[in-house]
């Protein structure tokens, strides 16, 4: 049996530039994360948690430290190799949906596969799917005006699933909607974890959905602890 983490972080450290000081982000931050699991990162605004997401998943790089994609080394892979990984294996969603007005749900979630060439009627079929499991199969052609907030953050998360990835990161996705809105989008990503064996590293200020989660960790002082 493999057991093999998904996600592997190892002594991360990242520092800022601030005036004639340095400020240090994380300080040897690790953190493993396994197919299916669901983590929380939680801590005061300002503490470095988008920067954690941001390195977890390739957008940014550490100023030292290691990250692995099942075994295999990402730091030091070239831009290219970084967004052939990012676009194969991870899925994105933040706390403002980002959807593009002018398209249907269903054209906004097939963008991603249409961006990256995936044929047209396969990215139409899974995004149906998708936007089905998500609740809004009766939706596929509104535009995300006609949608309500937590519509389009689902729309959002469909998006996020399109290229099949075996990582979500989400940032607040729940931090701009209502409780009953947020409470359903939080339960979806906790279905479509368990049925893909989905791993998910959110940040959150939400307590509630934090503790529900797998696990949960406090970053504070640069450092990467369990939350008690």
């Amino acid at each position: 049996m493999n057991n093999t983490p998904l996600l592997q972080a190892v002594d991360l450290c990242k520092t800022y530039p601030s005036g004639h000081d340095t400020i240090t982000v994380l300080n040897r931050v690790n953190l493993t994360v396994q197919p299916g699991e669901m983590t929380a990162i939680v801590g005061a605004s300002g503490s470095g948690k988008t920067t954690l997401l941001q390195i977890l998943g390739t957008l940014d790089a550490p100023d030292s430290g290691n990250l692995l994609f099942r075994g295999v080394e990402l730091t030091g892979k070239t831009e290219q190799g970084l967004a052939e990984h990012r676009n194969r294996h991870i899925g994105f969603i933040f706390q403002f949906h980002h959807l593009l007005p002018e398209f249907s749900a269903l054209e906004n979630v097939m963008m991603p596969g249409l961006i990256h060439g995936r044929s047209h009627t396969e990215l139409r079929s899974a995004a149906i799917d998708l936007l089905k499991q998500v609740g809004l199969g009766e939706r596929l052609e509104h535009r995300s005006g006609e949608l309500s907030g937590g519509e389009q953050q689902r729309v959002a998360l469909a998006r996020s699933l399109i290229m099949n990835p075996a990582l979500l990161l989400a940032d607040e996705p729940t931090g701009n909607l209502d409780t009953a809105s947020g409470n359903r989008v939080f339960e979806l990503l906790q279905e479509l974890s368990s049925q893909l064996q989905l791993a998910v590293v959110m940040v959150t200020h939400n307590m509630n959905l934090a503790r529900a989660m797998d696990h949960c960790l406090t970053l504070a002082d640069g450092c990467l602890t369990p939350t008690t």
